[in-house]
């Protein structure tokens, strides 16, 4: 990963989707990010589902927040349902967060 694209993710570590209480990134709605030399950058994201209610205003937070970046010289955020995102998308901290699974068996703890 580049600088650039490792301030990209900081930076997306702090928008968090309004309905759950964990960031855009550990959601696993950033599909990739890219950055050229010059500071231009592509990310392609979802939603939780096509029908979200933030589907308007999400992207341009990504969009706003990741254009606010030093070194950022442009943006382009492309919203994409293939793959559709699912709970294996999310980081082990997010699925933790909100009580998903469990990531440390009950097994594992018993001496």
């Amino acid at each position: 990963m580049t600088p650039l694209a490792t301030q990209i993710v900081s930076v997306l570590k702090t928008i968090h989707d309004p309905e759950l209480p964990v960031n855009v990134y550990d959601l696993g709605l950033i599909y990739s990010i890219s950055t050229t030399p010059a500071g231009a950058v592509s990310i392609r994201m979802t939603l939780t589902a096509p029908n979200c209610p933030v589907a308007g205003s999400l992207p341009a937070t990504v969009e706003r927040a990741v254009r606010a970046v030093p070194g950022v010289t442009g943006v382009r955020i492309e919203l994409v349902f293939d793959p559709p995102w699912s709970k294996d998308k999310m980081s082990d901290a997010a699925r933790l967060a909100l009580g998903i699974e469990d990531l440390i068996p009950i097994a594992r703890l018993r001496p």
